[in-house]
């Protein structure tokens, strides 16, 4: 190929780049301008540190809040925390975030009116008071290292499969792994009222949160990083008071997520050396839509 191949070639035909013609060339023959349209990195994005670490925090945050949720759950367990302490506390949190959400234009892009997200939540809390005896009773049969076991397991696909790029709203898969961790844990707690304020703090952690922070990243930037601060000390804060060892390696784990990676991923493009040539193949950029109309 290349040079070589213009070795036992008629001088006197000129070769062209068409399918559609026999040549007196061989079907693997190029001439000598094939490397002349190589291109190198023509689409690889160049990362800025900063940007990086701000989307790392949504990372970072959203760990925190699993930690937060367990830090509930443990105080709930323990008998530190009343179920009516944690549901005045999630009304507040619920209608501050719901009245921030609109005043930062939720209302603006959506059909859904206040009073439909009134009844959906009224129909939501009648729903889940309703079958939290249910619930309570739903992992007897079960061991506590079964349960605890396959909580964390569904934390850890929470965790994994949590839509990042666009978190609002949360992706099936994350949301439903989140809840039926909620559901195992909150079976284990004391009484029917304890399950239904547990499994409504989850709501709130793991449905409800991710779209006010989607908005905040959106019309309110200089908020973001403030809030995801706000959430990492929580978790950090609230592990800290159940388990010291924890707490450290807990914030540890941030600083790498936060700090340490987004480093890597800088350092790292330095040393990309993606080609584009005639060999790629083939890409349509014409407007098709008016044949499949």
């Amino acid at each position: 190929m290349g040079a070589d191949s213009d070795s036992g070639a008629p001088p006197n035909v000129p070769w062209r780049k068409v399918l559609y013609e026999r040549q007196p060339y061989p079907d693997n023959y190029v001439d000598r301008r094939f490397l002349e349209e190589l291109r190198r990195n023509i689409r690889v994005r160049q990362y800025r540190y900063w940007a990086v670490v701000r989307e790392a925090g949504l990372v970072a945050q959203q760990v925190s809040c699993v930690a937060i949720f367990l830090t509930l759950w443990f105080n709930m367990d323990q008998g530190d925390l009343g179920p009516s302490k944690l549901l005045w506390a999630s009304l507040g949190c619920a209608l501050l975030g719901y009245g921030l959400y609109e005043v930062l234009g939720g209302g603006s892009s959506r059909e859904r009116t206040r009073m439909t997200d009134l009844q959906s939540a009224a129909i939501f809390l009648a729903f889940t008071f309703g079958f939290s005896p249910v619930l309570k009773t739903l992992t007897e049969s079960v061991s506590t290292d079964t349960v605890y076991a396959m909580s964390a397991m569904m934390l850890l696909a929470h965790l994994v499969s949590f839509p990042y790029t666009q978190p609002s709203p949360p992706g099936s898969l994350s949301l439903n792994a989140a809840l039926f961790a909620s559901v195992c844990l909150a079976s284990r707690l004391p009484g029917a009222l304890h399950t239904f304020a547990m499994l409504s703090c989850a709501l709130l952690v793991f449905a409800l949160w991710p779209c006010l922070l989607h908005r905040l990243r959106d019309r309110a930037e200089w908020s973001f990083p403030l809030a995801t601060g706000l959430v990492c000390t929580a978790g950090v804060g609230g592990l800290a008071s159940l388990w010291a060892g924890g707490a450290v390696l807990l914030f540890l784990a941030l600083i790498v997520v936060t700090l340490v990676c987004p480093m890597l991923l800088v350092h790292l493009q330095r040393h990309k050396d993606n080609i584009h040539g005639p060999w790629d193949e083939a890409e349509i950029r014409e407007d098709l839509s008016r044949f499949l109309s």
